[in-house]
């Protein structure tokens, strides 16, 4: 049998154990070396044997490598009398550590290394014993830096908050700690996941009594349409049953549920619903014969006498508490006129899946596709009113009229940001749709009615846009800035791909050297800046403050638009820049970021999710080249609040505007994050676009915060920040609170 085994630590490291033996169980195969293996399943299991972990407070350091450049792991501890599991998001090139509580009497241990099929290599996994002292002091530590309920409090605050709920749980305060602990590595990308996440999270947030009475006030009708079309009559009952029994179920139940049939289908149905009608005494059943889903829809409206409508489809159902979460938000937000809330699906046996935890309200990415999904109620006024001409062939296609009347609404002349408001909530459980859907017609139409000169193409993904915005005549004049000092080997490939491989010609290069001395470097310089009439090299003859420097060059920049340029940035494709450029052109937009990679083709950058690992990360990291990322967030266009200065473009107006870089404060770290704030704050809105893809050697040339003066630095712009955005940093309205801030990989929390 093969097994996997490692280095012992010498004997008088007494608090280290490490597993002597990797026995595989099941869906697991040898691969080229020792500590390789391959995964023919979504359930490879090993056993550890030898030097199990003592009981008590331990911590387990797992480093790995696997072929998708991240996965899931558990590991689960046995006893006569329980079983305890717990989960590890591992990485590649990044070991993982964290605290486990391991019960006396543990007689088997084993580890299931990722949940799918792929290729793998355990580098090291070890038991680290720790005094209860040492692990409490841990455990404080990482509650008050990525808790969200304890988020920046001082450790003795911590503690005071967990001793408190464990007075009033009559439990410990220690389990408790482990709990809220261990749901900062939860990994809840899988479906597995989605539905522990449904009852250790969701299932607290059940409102009281007195929360339900508070809301009371609010009146809302929900529209069953069934769409006029012929269906099997069993099929159709069931599904409407299921959408009634959801609307019986509600804790804050409507006002109102008008039910619109044929006359067909309600003589059929007559004497069932009779006794439906009997248990829900708002239930109004109305026989239409309008011949299609808009005509219908309309004939609803007119039938309601609330304030608020929501529409839903036979076989969807309202999750308990989607009207008291819709009122909360409501009165919270009294000025909005429709509320988005978070939505999933079923399957055919009603289990729910692939929930979609939605951003705020997000004009970029509306147009690149239907985000706001069918988890929508409207105020009845302000509900578009579409006609069966307007819709033609898509009359009786919901998810287009949906997306119609959304898009309609945010042409309204009176609409704003405070129109919409976001219900952080999983309200609606959705049927899985039948089709794929081609928007591209409505989204031109949509934006024709606004601006001309804007083309619309299919997107990189079913179902998703491109929006082409027309390029300013004439050209504007592009200042990329390019800080650097030494390192040619890393500087010489950033330029020259950047000469050669730009389509958009009107562009300055401003090679900004921070006291390089190196003889090929500056022979370098000399030279390029002599053979392409683009290139200018500036000397900054400082120490190196990357604020400043930039500020320096965008001071010199001839251009109207300024482009932050790392010196170990490739671009992949020609058209980068004038990507960029055709979205940062536009007045309502402020910075602009593109698609960064690693040379490994797996994601750097795809946008900056603000409170991320306490502050700011990046979104997707290590995603590979070819996935779609969250809800397909890969690969379309959206605002995001922030993205990385390594290719960041920006107006050099607004740079003046909001006072360009903070040489002051932030001299090397979150400067960029800094300055995309401000810009966001200023009225701007931010935007990340896949189109625009280059390669990142990610800051070669500046080197690791590995000396005790650069972590000081770091820690002084890190509290610069906490202090200066801190509410702004915990709330991305790009984001949704109820994803991690932990990993970058948009898992739940």
């Amino acid at each position: 049998m093969n097994t996997t085994s490692f280095r012992h630590a010498p004997v008088w490291a007494l608090h280290h154990r490490c597993p002597k033996m990797m026995v595989p169980l099941q869906q697991l195969e040898p691969g080229d070396d020792a500590k390789s293996w391959r995964s023919q399943g979504k359930e490879p299991l090993f056993q550890l044997e030898g030097n199990l972990p003592w009981p008590g407070w331990n911590m387990i350091e797992i480093a790995s490598e696997c072929s998708g450049g991240r996965a899931v792991a558990t590991l689960t501890l046995e006893s006569s009398r329980r079983q305890v599991v717990y989960t590890f998001p591992l990485r590649n090139g990044k070991a993982i550590k964290r605290l486990v509580y391991v019960p006396w009497g543990v007689r088997r241990v084993t580890f299931a290394p990722m949940g799918s099929v792929g290729q793998f290599a355990i580098q090291s996994l070890k038991f680290v014993w720790l005094t209860p002292h040492f692990a409490y002091s841990r455990l404080l530590q990482r509650l008050s830096s990525m808790h969200r309920h304890y988020r920046d409090l001082p450790l003795h605050d911590v503690m005071k908050s967990l001793k408190q709920q464990a007075r009033t749980q009559s439990r410990k305060w220690q389990v408790i700690a482990l709990e809220d602990y261990d749901s900062t590595f939860l990994n809840m990308s899988i479906k597995h996941h989605y539905q522990k996440w449904i009852r250790s999270i969701e299932q607290r947030r059940t409102p009281d009594s007195h929360d339900l009475h508070a809301k009371g006030d609010f009146a809302c009708s929900v529209l069953l349409v069934s769409g006029g079309l012929q269906k099997e009559t069993a099929l159709f009952k069931a599904r409407l049953n299921e959408s009634l029994a959801s609307l019986a179920e509600q804790s804050l139940g409507p006002r109102q549920v008008v039910l619109l049939l044929s006359p067909e289908e309600h003589q059929d149905l007559k004497e069932w619903l009779d006794e439906w009608q009997h248990e829900l005494t708002f239930l109004n059943v109305v026989e239409s014969c309008a011949q299609s889903v808009a005509a219908q829809r309309l004939e609803a409206l007119s039938y309601s006498e609330h304030t608020w409508v929501w529409f839903l489809r036979p076989g969807d159902r309202l999750a308990e508490h989607a009207l008291y979460h819709a009122a909360n938000i409501q009165e919270r937000h009294p000025d909005a006129h429709i509320l988005v809330a978070d939505e999933d699906s079923l399957d055919e046996q009603g289990v729910r899946h692939s929930p979609r935890f939605k951003p705020d309200f997000n004009p970029d990415l509306l147009l690149s596709m239907p985000y706001m999904g069918r988890a929508v109620c409207f105020r009845r006024d302000y509900f578009p009113r579409l006609s069966n001409e307007e819709c033609g062939k898509n009359a009786n296609n919901p998810d287009w009229l949906d997306y119609a009347q959304f898009l309609s609404f945010t042409r309204r002349d009176d609409f704003t940001f405070t129109s919409l408001a976001h219900v952080p909530h999983v309200a609606y459980h959705g049927l899985q749709g039948d089709a794929e859907g081609n928007y591209v017609p409505l989204v031109k139409e949509h934006l024709d009615q606004q601006q001309e000169g804007v083309r619309v193409t299919h997107g990189l993904l079913p179902s998703t846009q491109r929006v082409r915005w027309p390029m300013p005549e004439p050209k504007p004049l592009v200042t990329l800035l390019v800080p650097t000092r030494d390192g040619v080997n890393i500087l010489r490939p950033c330029v020259n791909a950047i000469l050669e491989r730009t389509d958009y010609s009107h562009f300055e290069l401003l090679i900004l050297d921070n006291q390089s001395s190196c003889a090929e470097t500056l022979a370098y310089l000399k030279g390029v800046e002599a053979r392409d009439s683009r290139v200018k090299v500036l000397h900054w003859n400082h120490s190196f403050n990357y604020s400043a420097i930039n500020n320096f060059g965008a001071a010199n920049a001839k251009g109207s638009i300024i482009g932050l340029i790392n010196n170990d940035i490739e671009p992949m494709e020609g058209t980068w820049l004038t990507e960029m450029v055709e979205q940062v052109s536009r007045p309502e937009i402020g910075c602009v970021g593109a698609k960064l990679y690693y040379p490994n083709d797996t994601v750097q950058h795809g946008g900056v999710i603000l409170g991320l690992g306490g502050l700011a990360g990046h979104a997707h990291r290590f995603f590979q080249r070819d996935e779609d990322g969250y809800m397909g967030r890969l690969k379309v266009i959206q605002n995001l609040s922030a993205v990385t200065a390594a290719c960041l473009l920006v107006r050099k107006s607004v740079f003046d505007e909001v006072n360009g870089l903070n040489e002051t404060d932030l001299a090397v770290a979150y400067n960029d994050v800094d300055l995309c704030i401000k810009v966001r704050e200023a009225g701007y809105r931010n935007l990340w676009t896949p189109y625009a893809a280059l390669y990142h050697h990610e800051s070669v040339s500046r080197g690791a915060d590995d000396t005790p003066e650069k972590r000081a630095r770091w820690l002084s712009e890190y509290a610069y920040m906490r202090n200066a955005w801190g509410e702004l940093l915990d709330s991305d309205p790009a984001y949704n609170p109820n994803l991690t801030l932990v990993h970058e990989d948009f898992s739940l929390r």
